[in-house]
C-alpha cells in the first residue's frame, strides 16, 4: 500500500515539475519570439531609414547648387558608396556618430576623395545583407564605386581582406603615401575582431 502512495505521489511531484518545466519555456518561447520581432522591426527601420537619407540626398544634389562649399558641409554627406558583388548602396556621413552608425556607413579618417592618402569608411555588422554585414565577402579585383558630392564617381579595386584585433590602429596609418585608398571596416561579431578590406583608386 505504501509503495502505491509512494508512486502516486511521485507521479504528481512529475507531473507538477512537467507543468512548471513547460511553462518557463513557454514563457521564454514567448519572450524570444518578442525579442526577434523587435529586432527585425528595429533594422527594417534602420534600413529604411538609411534608404531615405539616400534617396533624399539624391534628390538633394540633382535639384541644389552644389558650386557652394557651403552646403556640402551643412548636409553632413560625404557621398555614396556602392558595391555591385554584395549588392549595397549607401550614403556616407561625414562624421562617425554612434547615432548616425546605426543608420549608415560613417567616415572616419582621411581628407578627400581628390588627394592622396587613405579614406576610412566605418560600418555597422547585423549579420544579415544590411550595410557592412556582408564586406567579408570582397574578393581581391572587387570594385567599389565612391560617388562625390557632384556626383563624380571614383573606382576602387579591392586588394587586401584580413582582421585585426578592435584596438589595432593599423589598417587606418598603413597606407602608400602617393596613392589613394579606401579601407572599409566593420565588426566581426563571432570572434571580436575587425574586418578590414582594403582598395586602391584606379
Amino acid at each position: 500500500m505504501n509503495q502505491i502512495l509512494e508512486t502516486m505521489q511521485s507521479k504528481t511531484k512529475f507531473k507538477k515539475v512537467y507543468k512548471i518545466q513547460l511553462i518557463i519555456s513557454v514563457v521564454i518561447l514567448i519572450f524570444l519570439v518578442i525579442f526577434c520581432t523587435y529586432y527585425i522591426i528595429s533594422l527594417n527601420s534602420k534600413e529604411n531609414l538609411s534608404n531615405s537619407i539616400l534617396s533624399s540626398y539624391s534628390i538633394y544634389r540633382l535639384y541644389s547648387n552644389l558650386d557652394n562649399s557651403k552646403n556640402l558641409n551643412d548636409n553632413n554627406i560625404f557621398g555614396i558608396i556602392k558595391i555591385p558583388k554584395i549588392n549595397i548602396e549607401y550614403s556616407v556621413f561625414s562624421n562617425l556618430t554612434e547615432d548616425q552608425l546605426k543608420i549608415s556607413p560613417c567616415k572616419f579618417f582621411g581628407e578627400n576623395l581628390e588627394t592622396n592618402g587613405n579614406i576610412c569608411i566605418a560600418g555597422h555588422n547585423y549579420d544579415n545583407s544590411l550595410f557592412f554585414s556582408n564586406i567579408k565577402l570582397l574578393e581581391q579585383n572587387d570594385e567599389i564605386f565612391i560617388y562625390d558630392n557632384f556626383d563624380n564617381k571614383y573606382i576602387y579595386k579591392v586588394f587586401a581582406n584580413y582582421e585585426v584585433e578592435q584596438n589595432d590602429l593599423s589598417p587606418i596609418f598603413n597606407y602608400e603615401k602617393n596613392t589613394k585608398e579606401l579601407t572599409l571596416i566593420t565588426c566581426n561579431n563571432l570572434n571580436g575582431k575587425r574586418i578590414v578590406i582594403k582598395a586602391k583608386r584606379l
